[in-house]
C-alpha cells in the first residue's frame, strides 16, 4: 500500500487528508483517488504538482513513476504568496 497525502485545496476537494491506496505506479495512484471522489476533485488534482519519496516529479510521465510498497505521494495544489 502507499500513502496519498493531500494538502490545501486538494485536501478539502477531497474531504480527506490522505487515501490509502494499492498501485504499482503514480499513474496507477491516481487513477484509484480519483475514482474515490468527486469531479470537483479531478479537477483540482488536474492543478497539482505531486512529490514521491521526497522526489518531485515535475514533467516526468505518471505512468513511469514507480511506487513501491509503502511510498509516500504528496498532492500539492498551486499555492498563491510565497
Amino acid at each position: 500500500m502507499s500513502t496519498v497525502r493531500y494538502f490545501a485545496a486538494a485536501k478539502q476537494a477531497a474531504g480527506t487528508g490522505s487515501d490509502e491506496v494499492e498501485a504499482g505506479t503514480l499513474a496507477d495512484a491516481l487513477a484509484a483517488v480519483r475514482r474515490r471522489h468527486d469531479e470537483r476533485f479531478t479537477t483540482v488534482l488536474g492543478r497539482c504538482s505531486f512529490v514521491v519519496d521526497g522526489d518531485p516529479v515535475g514533467g516526468r510521465d505518471h505512468a513511469t513513476v514507480a511506487l513501491a510498497p509503502g511510498s509516500t505521494v504528496d498532492v500539492l495544489p498551486p499555492f498563491a504568496g510565497g
